[in-house]
């Protein structure tokens, strides 16, 4: 495998929040690899869910990865939507607090290949699944 291969293999992912219909933006994320299904996680990459919910600033993966994680820091971005939705007056549709207060997304992944992952998220429930 050459390292022009493994620069290829790439990890892009966005959020949609389904209970309100709309993007999920400036949810936090962390990416983290490792090579076999026993080996260490290494942390490689972090960032910010954009206004379109995406985020697709995510580091290449380093030659050899053979899994994916991403993290995904969903208890701040409802906090975040319970306070605005309160001092807009608007109806409450959250519980306070978050059920899910991070999301941990765990994947294989082969050389020279794009994994999309999409989140679809909301209160008391998510979904996730290879997008393209």
């Amino acid at each position: 495998m050459s390292s022009e291969t493994a620069a290829q293999t790439s990890v892009s992912t966005h959020i949609l929040d389904t209970s309100v219909g709309r993007p999920a933006e400036g949810v936090a994320l962390t990416l983290s690899v490792r090579s076999g299904g026993d080996g260490a996680w290494s942390a490689h990459g972090a960032s910010k869910t954009d206004a379109d919910g995406r985020c697709k600033d995510l580091p290449a993966l380093p030659e050899g990865t053979t899994h994916v994680r991403i993290e995904f820091e969903t208890e701040a971005y409802f906090v975040s939507h319970q306070q605005a939705e309160e001092q807009q007056d608007a109806p409450r549709v959250r519980d306070s607090g978050a059920f899910f207060p991070e999301v941990a997304i765990t994947f294989a992944v082969k050389p020279g290949e794009h994994y999309h992952v999409p989140l679809l998220l909301n209160p008391f429930g998510y979904s996730v699944y290879r997008g393209s």
